[in-house]
């Protein structure tokens, strides 16, 4: 996928003059809020995991946030195990350092969650389809333009007091 694939698909949610690309990379987290010009905890981070043998789940949570695996499992039903580089590509069309909840595959093979660690924030950071780039959402936004399935409490390492 690209970035105008990715602003395409958002212009359907009037949101495409939002993406932003970068000379620099952006495919870590504290690489894009560099980039951006924030903090790293405001980055929207989309990690991929394998979700049955021709699936994945998709799960955006906010850049100072790590997965809680006891609370991935309950929720979930499964034990989470990141997909390779090759599988995430393959799987949501875009490569890792890219990888975004925006124009995926509609082939129902591509599941959506958002963590709560993202609802602190005003405006969050996901990746726009490539390694440089990033669309500026609120998570009102990101949870319509993601067309998440939901939210997940699956993450640990963030404090929800801590509202910007």
């Amino acid at each position: 996928m690209s970035v105008e694939a990715v602003r395409q698909y958002l212009e359907a949610y009037s949101l495409g003059d939002r993406v932003r690309e970068f000379a620099l990379s952006s495919a870590t987290v504290e690489l894009a809020a560099k980039a951006v010009g924030v903090e790293p905890k405001r980055i929207a981070k989309t990690l991929s995991f394998q979700d049955g043998p021709e699936g994945c789940l998709l799960l955006v949570a906010a850049g100072d946030a790590k997965v809680d695996n006891a609370k991935f499992r309950h929720a979930f039903g499964f034990k989470a195990r990141m997909l390779s580089a090759e599988e995430a590509l393959r799987l949501t069309g875009h490569a890792v350092g890219g990888v975004c909840p925006f124009a995926l595959p509609d082939n129902g093979a591509v599941r959506v969650y958002l963590d709560l660690s993202l609802r602190r924030f005003s405006r969050v950071y996901p990746a726009a389809g490539s390694a440089n780039s990033a669309v500026d959402l609120t998570p009102e936004e990101l949870q319509a333009a993601s067309r998440a399935a939901g939210w997940v409490d699956v993450c640990k390492g963030w404090q929800e007091e801590d509202q910007a």
